[in-house]
C-alpha cells in the first residue's frame, strides 16, 4: 500500500516539478568578473602555498570535522575528559587539534558543547586559538545542524524559528531567507561558520521515520525555492549552507542511522522528483552539499551507498550538476554507511568516490590511518588530497575565517536572541500554522464559551533541549491570553490508566479539551486517547505538534491543527491562532494519505482553512 501511494504522488507532482530550478542571474558586469576572477586567482595562489607548506598526516587531519566533548576548549569537565579519552584518545578539543589536524569541529548538544552562547563563543575562541597555535596555522570550520524545528543544537535563549516543513506550509521564500540571515547572524556570532541546513530532500513518503518534517514539503518545485532562498539567507549573513542528503532521502522507509535505505527511483523520477532543490541550491551559490547513506540503483547500479559512489557524486554531482564546492558525507557513524566496508575504508572510499569532508567517523584513529594507508600504498595520491583541501580553504577564505576567527563577547550580545530576532521568529510561525478541520466552526475559541481548558497529550523533549514542555507552553500562552487552564501530561504512549484519567479530569467541569499529538499512528495509545476525549461529550481540540499526518489516525475531535513542530514558538502561534488572535494561513506542504486507503488523499497539498 506505501508503495500504490507513493507512485500516486508521483503522478501528482509531476506537473509541477519541470519548473522547479529556474533560477536565473544577469550577466556580471566584465570588468567586475575580470577583478573576481583575479581575487580568486591571488587567492588560490595563497592557499596553495599553505598546502605546499603541510605534511601528508596535516592535509588528512584537515579532511576530518570531528565531534569532541566538553563546553570548553582547553578545561572540559571531567565526566567530558573521561569521554574524549575513551572516544578519541585525547582529553580535549586543543589535544584533538594538536594530535590529529583536522580541519573542523561539530557541536552537539549531547556532547555538552552548547549550553549557553557565551559558553559557546568562549569554545570556539577556543578552538580557533588551537587551530592557529600549529605548525601551519590554519582556523577550523566549526559547525553545528540548526535546520530549527526538528532538529536544533543551539537552543534558547538564540532564536528558534520554525522547521522546514512550518515554513513549506507559510509557503514564503522572504521568511526562508529572513530565517537563515538572522539564524546565520546568531551562529557566526558564537562562532559557527557552518550549517548542515537546508534539508533539500522532497517528503514524498508519509511513512518516511528520518527526514519527515524537516523537509520543505512533497513538490519538488516549492522545496527548491525554498531551498534557495534559505541558502541565499545563511550565506548573506557569511554562513556556509549545507544542503542535505544528496541525491535525496525522501522517499525512505528506513533510517539510515540504523539500517541502509534503497530508493528505487528510476532515474526519470530521480530528475523530477528528488533533483530539483539541489540544483536549485546550487544555483543560488551553495557552499556545501552534504552526502545521503542510501542505495540508490538507478544511479549507481553497485548498490554502494551514495556516500561513497563515484558514479554519484562525481558523475552527477560534480559534472552533471555542474557543483564544485564542498562536498560532506553525512555522519560516518551511520549504519547506513557502514554495513558494507569497515570504518578504515569508509573514509577512502568517500574520497575516491569525490568527497571533500569526512564527518564524525565512530573511531578517528581507525578512520585517519584508513586514509594514511591508502596514501601509502598509492590508492589515493596527495594531489586528491589537496584538491579537496583546496575547496575547503576556499570555503574558510570565502566567510571570513582567514581574516576574523575570532568572536566576542560583544558580538554575542548585539546579536543572538535580540528583541528584532524574536519578533520576527514569532511573525514567521503565525504564518505557519494550518487549520486542517474546524466543522463546527468552535475556531476561534471565545473566551465567554470556552474559557475552561485541559491541555493533554505528547510531551517529547526539545530539540535544543532548552524549551517545553509542549503541555505547559500551550497552558501559559492560553493564560495570559484569559483563558483557566490545567495540564495532564499523557506522553506518546498514554497507557489506559492515564487515558481513563484525562476523560475524568475533562469531564470535570473543562469548557473544551487541547490534546496534543506526536506520530500518532494507527489503532495507537494517542489516537485511543482522542476517541476517548471525544466520546466524554467535550469539545476536543487536536494540535497535531510533529507529523500533519496524524490527523488521518484520529477520530472525535471538533478541529485540528497543525504545527509541524513543538518548540515554543511554533505552539505560541498556534496558540494565539485557536484563541482567534492570529488567522490560521498555513497550507499543507505535504498530502495526508486517507488511513484506510493511502492511495487517496485525505487532505491535498495546499489543503488549509482559515477564518
Amino acid at each position: 500500500m506505501q508503495q500504490q501511494h507513493r507512485t500516486s504522488r508521483r503522478s501528482l507532482l509531476s506537473t509541477t516539478a519541470a519548473v522547479a530550478a529556474a533560477t536565473v542571474f544577469g550577466a556580471p558586469h566584465p570588468a567586475r568578473a575580470a577583478d573576481a576572477a583575479a581575487d580568486g586567482s591571488r587567492t588560490d595562489r595563497r592557499l596553495r602555498s599553505l598546502i605546499a607548506r603541510m605534511t601528508v598526516e596535516e592535509k588528512i587531519g584537515q579532511l576530518f570535522v570531528m565531534r569532541v566533548y566538553g563546553h570548553s576548549a582547553t578545561a572540559p569537565d571531567q565526566a567530558d575528559i573521561d569521554a574524549n579519552l575513551r572516544e578519541l584518545g585525547v582529553r580535549d578539543a586543543a589535544e584533538l587539534i594538536a594530535k590529529y589536524h583536522v580541519g573542523g569541529i561539530i557541536y552537539f548538544t549531547w556532547a555538552h558543547n552548547t549550553r549557553d552562547p557565551h559558553q559557546i563563543a568562549d569554545l570556539s575562541n577556543g578552538i580557533q586559538a588551537a587551530g592557529l597555535a600549529q605548525r601551519v596555522p590554519l582556523p577550523l570550520l566549526i559547525a553545528t545542524d540548526q535546520e530549527h524545528g526538528a532538529v536544533c543544537r543551539v537552543g534558547a535563549p538564540a532564536t528558534l524559528f520554525p522547521g522546514a516543513m512550518a515554513l513549506g506550509a507559510g509557503g514564503s521564500t522572504g521568511d526562508a531567507r529572513t530565517l537563515g540571515r538572522i539564524s546565520g547572524a546568531e551562529l557566526s556570532a558564537i562562532g559557527i561558520r557552518q550549517d548542515y541546513s537546508p534539508d533539500a530532500d522532497v517528503n514524498i513518503n508519509p511513512a518516511n521515520p528520518v527526514i519527515g518534517v524537516r523537509s520543505f514539503g512533497a513538490d519538488p518545485a516549492a522545496v527548491a525555492r525554498m531551498v534557495a532562498a534559505e541558502v541565499r539567507g545563511y550565506q548573506d549573513s557569511s554562513v556556509a549552507a549545507t544542503a542535505k542528503h544528496f541525491p535525496g532521502h525522501g522517499d525512505t522507509s528506513v533510517d539510515s542511522h540504523t539500517g541502509i535505505p534503497v530508493i528505487t527511483h528510476t532515474r526519470e523520477q530521480w530528475d523530477r522528483l528528488d533533483a530539483p532543490p539541489f540544483r536549485a541550491a546550487i544555483a543560488a551559490g551553495i557552499d556545501a552539499i552534504m552526502t545521503a547513506h542510501i542505495q540508490f540503483p538507478a544511479l549507481d547500479p553497485s548498490n554502494d551507498p551514495a556516500t561513497l559512489s563515484r558514479p554519484i557524486l562525481t558523475g552527477i554531482l560534480r559534472e552533471q550538476l555542474g557543483f564544485d564546492g564542498v562536498v560532506i558525507t553525512d555522519s560516518l557513524g551511520m549504519k547506513g554507511v557502514r554495513d558494507k566496508y569497515g570504518d578504515d575504508r569508509v573514509p577512502v572510499l568517500a574520497l575516491k568516490a569525490g568527497v571533500d569532508q569526512l564527518l564524525d567517523p565512530p573511531r578517528l584513529d581507525v578512520a585517519f590511518d584508513g586514509v594514511r594507508s591508502a596514501v601509502a600504498s598509492g590508492e589515493l595520491s596527495e594531489a586528491r588530497l589537496d584538491e579537496s583541501l583546496l575547496r575547503i580553504l576556499r570555503l574558510k577564505e570565502r566567510r571570513g575565517l582567514f581574516a576574523r576567527p575570532y568572536v566576542s563577547a560583544r558580538g554575542v550580545d548585539r546579536t543572538v536572541g535580540v528583541r528584532a530576532h524574536l519578533a520576527a521568529a514569532d511573525d514567521i510561525a503565525e504564518r505557519t500554522t494550518t487549520l486542517l478541520a474546524n466543522p463546527h466552526g468552535l475556531l476561534p475559541l471565545s473566551r465567554r464559551s470556552h474559557r475552561r481548558l485541559l491541555i493533554v497529550g505528547a510531551d517529547p523533549d526539545s530539540p535544543s533541549g532548552t524549551t517545553g514542555p509542549p503541555t505547559r507552553v500551550m497552558a501559559r500562552a492560553l493564560t495570559e491570553l484569559g483563558f483557566r487552564t490545567s495540564v495532564l501530561s499523557t506522553g506518546t504512549l498514554p497507557s489506559q490508566t492515564q487515558i481513563d484519567a484525562a476523560v475524568r479530569a475533562a469531564s470535570a467541569g473543562q469548557d473544551a479539551v487541547l490534546v496534543g499529538t506526536y506520530n500518532a499512528g494507527a489503532g495507537g495509545a494517542q489516537s485511543r486517547l482522542v476517541a476517548a476525549l471525544g466520546a466524554s461529550g467535550v469539545p476536543v481540540i487536536h494540535l497535531a505538534i510533529r507529523n500533519p499526518y496524524d490527523i488521518a489516525y484520529l477520530s472525535g475531535y471538533a478541529a485540528s491543527l497543525a504545527t509541524y513542530s513543538w518548540t515554543d514558538v511554533e505552539l505560541r502561534a498556534a496558540v494565539r491562532v485557536l484563541a482567534g488572535r492570529a488567522r490560521p494561513r498555513g497550507r499543507l506542504p505535504v498530502a495526508v494519505p486517507r488511513a484506510d486507503d493511502p492511495t487517496q488523499d485525505l487532505y491535498p497539498i495546499g489543503h488549509g482553512l482559515t477564518y
